[in-house]
């Protein structure tokens, strides 16, 4: 395995996995009114198409990572969409 594949999976396992924390700090708290859906939304486009992209390149690194990280984001959103709508509710 040559270097800069090394550094490209680290990268991708860095950033696929960065957005644990508050994935974990969400469930936790319930608290996520000062978190952007919209920022999710664009997030889980970007990675969508880099998997996309991947997928053309047959490259699994960003395949994989990128899917993950879709995934993951993917979580989140559906955590801040739900969250908003029952506090709306509650609201009512």
């Amino acid at each position: 395995m040559e270097l800069e594949e090394i550094i490209g999976i680290v990268a991708g396992v860095l950033t696929t996995f960065a957005v644990l924390p508050q994935i974990i700090k969400a469930v936790r708290t319930r608290a996520v009114k000062d978190v952007s859906p919209y920022m999710f939304i664009i997030l889980c486009c970007g990675v969508g198409l880099w998997t996309v992209y991947g997928i053309f390149k047959m490259d699994w690194p960003i395949i994989v990572t990128n899917g993950v990280s879709f995934i993951l984001n993917a979580v989140m959103l559906y955590i801040v969409v739900g969250s908003s709508k029952k506090q709306q509710k509650e609201k009512c």
